[in-house]
């Protein structure tokens, strides 16, 4: 037997009221909007993915036949993590670091954005894997949070990791070696490219970390240092980005809001980020953990 239905009357009285009311008009887009605020700072800001990419030449089949190489190299970039502290979405993203069995994390800038925030950061990095190899800039946020660089660089070292302004260091793979160069924020510090690879050698794999995506248009590297690839932040993939178009860009963004660009320049991929800042939302602008198989080149001693 079918549950009983509602008498029409009901369902006329109440449209009957709420045109009195004025009300009509506005309750379906009011029941989008209900939905939307749901998503956006609820369930989206909460709903990590990994992002998997394969890089090199010659680039490799398979993510799997990436991994089995012996000189790919996996990376996986953290940004904007703006961590206050460690909650459900920060456990996630270290189960993910966990499972990804990587051989380098980077972490491109806005990992803090407060004063209170080191003591997160330090728990953080505690429960990071210790075999792959950390190395850390600064963006915006760390330049205005009140914490001095060299507290936030000792952080990094008391758990193994570095932090790179406007610094190089090599790392090393199965005897093939990329040069990762860390650059001080667009923003809030001095980008000095010309400073970090004064003492190198030019090398054929060439990360270079940035923390502003603009970068790409603004930096001039050294000629016989050209980069294979840049890794950036600071956009949030415009965080509120319905539909995929980008409300608002931070200054620093440029003309990039997330995802690959190899459009004349060398190759960047912006990462739309992890945590949010100024507003707890996200909508169009899922958080992500980028996970790159890199086939490095090799190299004559």
């Amino acid at each position: 037997m079918s549950p009983p239905r509602r008498p029409a009357a009901t369902l006329t009285s109440r449209r009957i009221l709420l045109k009195q009311l004025g009300l009509v008009a506005t309750t379906v887009p009011a029941a989008a909007v209900i939905g939307g605020l749901v998503d956006g700072l609820l369930i989206t800001p909460n709903w990590l993915v990994t992002s998997d990419y394969a890089f090199g030449v010659p680039p490799p089949a398979t993510a799997e036949a990436a991994v089995a190489a012996k000189n790919t190299l996996r990376i996986l970039q953290v940004s904007d993590l703006h961590l206050n502290r460690i909650g459900r979405l920060e456990q996630s993203l270290l189960q993910s670091i966990h499972d990804s069995h990587a051989d380098l994390i980077v972490l491109t800038g806005d990992v803090i954005d407060a004063h209170g925030s080191l003591g997160s950061l330090n728990i953080l990095l505690r429960e990071f894997p210790s075999q792959p190899r950390t190395l850390a800039i600064v963006g915006n946020w760390e330049h205005r949070s009140g914490v001095s660089l060299e507290a936030l660089g000792r952080t990094y070292e008391q758990h193994g990791g570095e932090l790179l302004i406007n610094r190089s260091v090599e790392v090393e793979k199965n005897g093939s070696r990329l040069r990762v160069t860390g650059l001080d924020d667009l923003i809030g510090g001095v980008p000095d490219a010309a400073s970090a690879l004064r003492h190198e050698k030019p090398t054929s794999n060439h990360l270079l970390l940035v923390h502003c995506p603009a970068c790409r248009d603004t930096i001039r590297l050294p000629t016989e240092h050209s980069a294979s690839l840049l890794l950036a932040g600071h956009t949030h993939g415009g965080q509120v980005a319905p539909g995929g178009w980008a409300l608002i860009r931070p200054r620093g963004s440029g003309r990039y809001v997330a995802g690959w660009y190899d459009d004349g320049g060398p190759p960047m991929y912006v990462s739309r980020g992890i945590g949010t800042s100024l507003l707890p939302v996200r909508i169009g602008a899922t958080p992500e953990l980028v996970r790159i198989d890199w086939s490095l080149e090799t190299q004559e001693s």
